[in-house]
Formats: C-alpha cells, structure tokens, sequence
C-alpha cells in the first residue's frame, strides 16, 4: 500500500504529468503520418528519457506508444494509408466503410474500441504480472536462461515465412552486442582501436539509427500513393457509440483477451494481434455475409487488440525482462540506464515505479479519447500536406537526439550507420525487431 500512494504521488507531480500529455500529443503526430511507427515514436523519446527520472521516462514511452497505435487509424480511415502497421490489417476495410459516408462512425469505433483495449489489456497486466512475479522469484538462473531462449526463438519464429532470416537477423543483433570491452577479462573486443566503441556501440543512436531513419528514407524515396481521395469531413464520431459497445461487447472482450495474449508473446507486437484478431473475426464471424460489406465486426476485433497488445506485451518485459515487441525492448534498455532492472525482483526493490507505470497505462488510455477527439479534428487539413515535406525537421530530430546522449559527433555516425544497415535490412526483409529484442 505505501508503494502504491508513493507511486500515486510520483505520477500526480505536475511535470509528470506534462510529460504525459506532450508525449501523448507527440504520439499522435507521429502515429497518423503515414510510414511512420510507434516504434520510430520510441526511439525518438529515447534521447529526452535520458534526462527524466525513471517515471516520467516510462510514462513518456507508454504514452506516446498507446497514442501513435490509434493515430495510425486516422490516415488508414481518411485516406488508405495505414499509419502504422498495426492499422494495416483492417485499412480496406476502414477505408471503403468511409468512402460509403460512415467515417465518422469509423473513427469514432477506432478511438472508444483502443481506448478500451488499452485498458482491459492493462487490467490484465495488473493481475497477472504480480502473480507471475511471485513464481518467477522461485526461479533459478537455470530456468531464466531457458525463458531467455524461449523469448529468443520466438523473435525467430514470429517473423512469418522466413524463419531464416528472423534468425540471420537476431544473431546480426547479437554480434552488434558484443562489440566492447569484455565483462569478465576487459579485453576490447570489434573495437578496430577505436576508444569511443570500448563500451560498446552506443545504444541510443543505434536505437534511432536502425529504427526512426529508415522510414526517413524509404518515405523520402516514395512516392505519393495515387487513389487515395482524401474525405473532407468525418462527421460526429460518437454518435450511436453507446449502442456499438453494447452490440460488440462479446467480441471486444474475446479480442482483447487475444491481443493480450499475442502481446505476451516475445516477440509479435500490436501488429501481429491486430492481423490475427482480423482473421479470427472473419472466421468466427455469426454474419459471414455482411462481415465484409456493411459490419464493422472487423474493425471492432482488430482496433481492439492492438491496443490490448501493447499492455500485453509488458508482462514479459516487467516479470521476466524478456520483451514482448520492440516497443518494450526499448523501454526495458531505459529502465536499466535509470538503474532500474525489469525482472521479479523490481516488485521488490521499486515496486513505486512499477505502480507508477501501471498508473500512467490508465491515464494514458482515458487520456486518449479527449486527445484523440481534437486530433481527429486536426487530421484532415494536416494529412493533406506533403508527407516528405515532414521528413527532414524528423531527421534534424533524429540527429539532435543521437548527439545529445554523449555530446559527441560519434553518435551521429553510428545513428547514420546503423539507419543505412537497417534500411537494407528491411528492404531485404530482415526483421530490425528481431535484432534488438
């Protein structure tokens, strides 16, 4: 109890609070440009989380993901072009619904239905992880390396087809790892005499490098989808809400419980629960007919287990330190640079911060349906603009950020390296996540 009113008090303070809703509002932007992702949203907070205690760090990544995974509808819905991939799954669907006049309805469906997957995903994660947690400090070292080579392999495995190049990529990650002096004996290891690698090659501005500059680039080298007609109005987005939620309650609540579960997963991400959520639906679906006409059946399942997975995906993260997407290997990288180690013992040892994070996913959440409101508002004049016009204040953001860590023109290099061999690697398709989770 005095961890939960001191992690209480902690997120109450008025700066955390502001990072909250900046980083929210950021998460938004980021989210409904389409091409980008809340990952790239991530790596770019990175920097700033530097400077901000372990709360305000974790609220600021919790924040402007859960935002950026809805705002990924707005662009998706408007105009056909997913915002992030975790929309892709049920853009067509989103989109032909609202060229037939119901992009108000459609919005609004996506913004309420997020919200609550948001939550119940967060519930889940406050009863399981303290469960989960206590088993977890009944384990020896023996049994964390075997969950360290379940969470592995299923990075591997979760990439789809290609197993081998989810696997080419995960050792790729695990080679960059062991550049640095050595633990043990100090010997300097890939270093090539250079003193700036003795400790490694220096995470942030690979972080920025492998994840926000490739889609600088590759949307920089698109070119304009055609097809596309932007809708000049949305309408109310909440009218008849009530009665929806009301309607799809089964279905919300078994897509929920699936995205959570797919988030759990090592590995798989709001993406891959929003895609198997869509399959379920259409296959589960009590009206096969009007499921791809008229019904938004669909939509419901797959906006509400995105969101469900982010929350989801922490239970790994926290309990075991194994994260569920790159999101969370993000965040679990930041925890440790605050001093904080994600694992059963931080139930023990900062119990206030892990309350606190659970605090913020609330917040966050509620948060999202007055910001996600005015930003639906916003979206359309805004998407109308040149999406390369937006590329190059990012990369200065980008640079700025890689610079900022150290002060040094080193982590520029390594942000621009690091851009270049993750550009190719997607462009290949290798996995960037698997090489870093």
């Amino acid at each position: 109890m005095d961890s939960l009113l001191r992690a209480f008090t902690m997120v109450g303070q008025p700066e955390v609070l502001v990072t909250i809703v900046v980083s929210s509002i950021f998460g938004l932007v980021v989210g409904f440009i389409p091409g980008l992702t809340a990952t790239m949203a991530t790596a770019l907070l990175v920097p700033f989380a530097m400077f901000l205690d372990p709360v305000s760090a974790i609220a600021s990544i919790v924040s402007a993901t859960a935002m950026a995974i809805f705002a990924g509808d707005i662009p998706g819905t408007l105009l056909r072009l997913p915002g992030t991939p975790a929309s892709a799954a049920y853009v067509d669907h989103s989109y032909r619904l609202a060229m037939a006049g119901r992009a108000g309805e459609i919005l609004g469906i996506n913004l309420v239905f997020s919200a609550l997957g948001g939550l119940f995903g967060t519930v889940v994660l406050v009863a399981a992880a303290p469960a989960l947690a206590d088993y977890a400090l009944r384990l020896s070292s023996f049994e964390f390396f075997w969950l360290s080579v379940l969470g592995l392999s299923c990075a591997v495995f979760v990439v789809g087809d290609n197993v081998a190049k989810g696997l080419a990529a995960l050792l790729f990650g695990l080679l960059l790892a062991t550049v640095g002096r050595d633990y043990t004996s100090g010997f300097p290891r890939f270093t090539f005499d250079e003193a700036d690698l003795l400790d490694g090659i220096p995470f942030v501005p690979a972080l920025i490098g492998f994840f926000a500059l490739p889609e600088i680039i590759r949307t920089m080298l698109s070119r304009p989808t055609a097809g596309a007609r932007p809708i000049t109005q949305a309408g109310s987005i909440f009218t008849g809400m009530g009665r929806a939620m009301w309607h799809w309650r089964w279905n919300f609540m078994r897509s929920s419980a699936l995205g959570t579960a797919v988030g759990a997963l090592p590995g798989a991400g709001a993406d891959t629960a929003a895609w198997t959520a869509y399959a379920v639906s259409k296959k589960l679906t009590r009206d096969p007919a009007a499921w791809g006409t008229d019904s938004v059946e669909g939509i419901v399942d797959s906006t509400s287990a995105n969101n469900a997975a982010l929350s989801g995906a922490w239970i790994p993260a926290l309990v075991f330190a194994i994260p569920g997407d790159t999101i969370t290997a993000i965040a679990i990288a930041v925890l440790y640079l605050k001093n904080v180690t994600p694992g059963p013992s931080i139930f023990l040892e900062n119990a206030h911060v892990l309350y606190a994070v659970f605090t913020t996913f609330f917040i966050a959440n509620l948060l999202m349906i007055p910001l996600g409101w005015v930003a639906i508002r916003a979206s359309i004049p805004i998407l109308r603009m040149p999406r390369q016009v937006l590329m190059a204040p990012l990369l200065l953001f980008a640079c700025v950020g890689a610079y900022a860590v150290d002060n040094n023109v080193f982590g520029i290099g390594v942000m621009l390296v690091c851009g270049l061999v993750g550009y190719w690697m997607e462009e290949n398709g290798f996995q960037i996540g698997r090489a870093h989770v």
